[in-house]
C-alpha cells in the first residue's frame, strides 16, 4: 500500500473520530461514544458479491448504490462501559439510557454520512448512502443492506454465536456504512476469530443472557429476539423510532427496537 492511500484512510477516520467528538459535546446530546474504528472493504470481493445467498435474495450490492463502486467504507463506533452498565442482565427489558443512546446514535448516523459524503465529493470522490441501510423487512426480520457483513470484509471484525460482528474493541456500539469510488487499496477481513466460543469452544455468555433464548450454539432465533425488541419498543416511545422504509422519510416501527442484552454483560462487549 502506498503512502498517499494511508494517508487518506488515516484522514477518513481522523474526520470520523472529530465529528463523533464534537457532535456528542453539543447541550442537547445525552449519549456518549468511544473511539470509531474505520475499514474499507472492496466493493467486488467475491463475499460481497455472494451476498444475495449469504444475507437475502434482494440484498443490494454496491453497484446497485453506486454504478462506479470500488470501496465500501465501514465504520464502528462504541458506545461506553458507563452505558453498557445501565442494560444489566438483571432485567429482562433494556434501559432507557440504552434506548436512547440507540436513537440518538441513529440520529447522528445521518448528519456523520452527510459530512463525509461532501468531505469525499471535496476530494474528487463520489459516495453515497444505500436507501436500504437504515431498514429492515419486518416479515423476513432481515436486510436488504447488511453493514456487519460489509464492516467483516473491511476487516473490523469476525462474528460471533451471538450473530453480532466483534471488532477489537468489542460488539458494543453500532455500524454504519458508504459506498464511495476511492481509489484506494482495500483493507482485508481479520484472520483472528475474536469470538471465544468459536475460537476454543468456551465462553457462551451471550447466549446465557439471553432473555427470550433466541441465541442457541445451532442458531440464532430470529422471531424470539424481535418479540423482545417489541416489548421494549411498546415501552420506549419518545425517543423515536428505529427503523424507516427505503425512502428513509416514513417509519415502518414505532418505538425503540432495542434489546443488547446479549452483549452488554459479556466477555465480547469491549
Amino acid at each position: 500500500m502506498t503512502d498517499k492511500h494511508q494517508i487518506l484512510k488515516r484522514e477518513i477516520e481522523a474526520e470520523i473520530s472529530s465529528f463523533v467528538k464534537k457532535y456528542e459535546a453539543k447541550a442537547e446530546i445525552s449519549t456518549k461514544w468511544g473511539m470509531p474504528l474505520v475499514g474499507f472493504a472492496d466493493a467486488k470481493h467475491p463475499f460481497i458479491l455472494d451476498l444475495k445467498n449469504i444475507v437475502s435474495s434482494n440484498h443490494e450490492l454496491p453497484t446497485d448504490v453506486l454504478k462506479d463502486a470500488s470501496i465500501v467504507l465501514a465504520y464502528y463506533i462504541p458506545f461506553t462501559k458507563e452505558l453498557a452498565k445501565t442494560n444489566s442482565t438483571m432485567n429482562r427489558l433494556a434501559s432507557s439510557q440504552w434506548a436512547l443512546a440507540y436513537e440518538e446514535t441513529n440520529a447522528m448516523f445521518k448528519y456523520l454520512n452527510k459530512h463525509i459524503i461532501e468531505y469525499l465529493n471535496i476530494k474528487g470522490y463520489k459516495a453515497a448512502i444505500s436507501k436500504a441501510a437504515a431498514t429492515f423487512n419486518t416479515e423476513k426480520l432481515v436486510s436488504n443492506w447488511s453493514h456487519r457483513h460489509f464492516a467483516y470484509i473491511a476487516g473490523l471484525g469476525t462474528f460471533g454465536i451471538n450473530n453480532m460482528l466483534i471488532t477489537k474493541s468489542g460488539c458494543c456500539g453500532r455500524f454504519f456504512t458508504i459506498v464511495t469510488n476511492l481509489d484506494i487499496m482495500p483493507d482485508n477481513p481479520m484472520m483472528n476469530e475474536l469470538c471465544l466460543y468459536k475460537k476454543n469452544g468456551s465462553c457462551k455468555i451471550c447466549l446465557k443472557n439471553c432473555p427470550v433464548g433466541a441465541l442457541t450454539e445451532l442458531g440464532y432465533n430470529r422471531t424470539k429476539c424481535y418479540s423482545l425488541l417489541k416489548e421494549n419498543a411498546a415501552i420506549y416511545t419518545e425517543f423515536g423510532d428505529s427503523y424507516f422504509d427505503e425512502t428513509l422519510t416514513t417509519a415502518n416501527s414505532k418505538g425503540s427496537e432495542v434489546c443488547g442484552k446479549c452483549i452488554t454483560s459479556s466477555p465480547c462487549a469491549f
